[in-house]
């Protein structure tokens, strides 16, 4: 059972699941009040894309990039996280 367990979930698409439920709660802890005003997206080639509401919300990101990097690195260590790409979009 040990062993069948893990596989069923990675088939499932369970364990993304949680991974993307953690991720959300990081960058939610990492962003602070901008929060409610952006999103994280997905992670490739360790950039997190980030979907913000405006360019106002984008501009203020980036002034706080380094210190969201570091928060998200202390959060996540096995994301190994390395950039952020800044896009406008919907976050609801």
């Amino acid at each position: 059972m040990a062993d069948i367990l893990p596989q069923l979930m990675a088939r499932s698409g369970y364990s993304r699941v949680l991974a993307q439920d953690e991720l959300q709660e990081a960058w939610q802890r990492a962003a602070g009040k901008l929060q409610t005003q952006c999103r994280a997206g997905t992670i490739r080639n360790g950039v997190l894309e980030v979907v913000a509401r405006n360019s106002a919300v984008v501009q203020e990101l980036a002034f706080q990039k380094r210190q969201i990097l570091k928060s998200l690195s202390q959060q996540l260590e096995n994301l190994k996280i390395k950039d952020l790409r800044f896009t406008v979009g919907p976050v609801d």
